[in-house]
This record gives structure tokens, sequence and C-alpha cells, in this order.
């Protein structure tokens, strides 16, 4: 369910064909690992999204790599207004705010993506899909200085 409409949707079908990385974070329980991930994109200097966004760019709808998260609670559960920023890019000319990069479970409707993809509950997970929709690199969502040391492989710094 996307959280701010609650809109059925399929992760997949979710990206565009924009030639994009994309980062699906799955929470953890208690969300924190997830906040700490959504910092770090945010914020840190080794960030691969501050790292390997060209200068000047919409750090969202021009940036080479797209994030998204999946939490756990149900989407009534949730508030859009307290999502890290990263999951509410203010983006294009007028800097609307993007409101599609949070998801939660549909719990009503069967099993969930984390029974179906078998995503430790506790743990959460961090999925880096290829432009070209093939799955990369699993991490676990502190992994950050492994996905900033994935991206650096082959991603040219922006200065």
């Amino acid at each position: 369910m996307r959280l701010a409409d609650a809109k059925p949707v399929h992760l997949g079908h979710a990206a565009r064909a924009d030639g994009a990385w994309r980062i699906y974070a799955f929470a953890d329980a208690s969300g924190k690992r997830l906040r700490e991930l959504a910092a770090f994109l945010a914020e840190s200097p080794n960030s691969p999204i501050r790292r390997f966004t060209p200068m000047g760019a919409d750090i969202d709808s021009d940036s080479v790599i797209d994030v998204r998260a999946v939490f756990q609670q149900g989407h009534r559960d949730l508030k859009v207004e307290e999502l890290p920023s990263i999951l509410l890019p203010r983006k294009g000319c007028f800097g609307l705010m993007d409101y599609e990069k949070a998801y939660s479970p549909d719990l009503k409707n069967g099993p969930d993506i984390f029974d179906l993809r078998g995503i430790d509950r506790a743990r959460g997970a961090m999925v880096v899909v290829r432009p070209d929709q093939y799955v990369s690199n699993v991490l676990p969502l502190d992994a950050h200085d492994e996905l900033a040391a994935f991206f650096g492989k082959f991603l040219l710094d922006r200065h």
C-alpha cells in the first residue's frame, strides 16, 4: 500500500524507466535503523545520493539513486508528516512534495511483502536494484559504509 493514499501498488510498478538505481529499505521492527539510514542518505557527505547526484540537479527527480521505504505498520498506523525528509523530497520548479516514496504492507489482503520475501522483521533489509530491475545487492539497514562502497565502485563523484 502506498502510504499517502492507501493505494495498492506493486513496488516494481512504482519505478519509472528513468535509468535510476533504486534502494528499497524494508523497515526494522522499531523503525530506528530505517530512520538512521534515511538520515545517512540525506545528510552524510558519504551518502551515495549526495555524492553522485550531479551538482545543481534535483535531489530526487534528477537523481541517479531513488529511495523508497516499506514500513511494517499498516497505512493507518503511520503519519506521512513524520516520515524522514528523504522520503518526502521536494522536486521540480515549484518544489512540490513527492508523497510516493513510502509504503506499508497490505495487511488486509493476504501475506505481506515481509512474509513473501522472507525479510527479517526485527532487522529489516536494504535491497539495491539496478535500472534494469535486477537485484544487485542486499544489505542490512545499518550497512552505510558498504552501501557507499558499492556505489563508489562504478559511479562518478559529482565534484
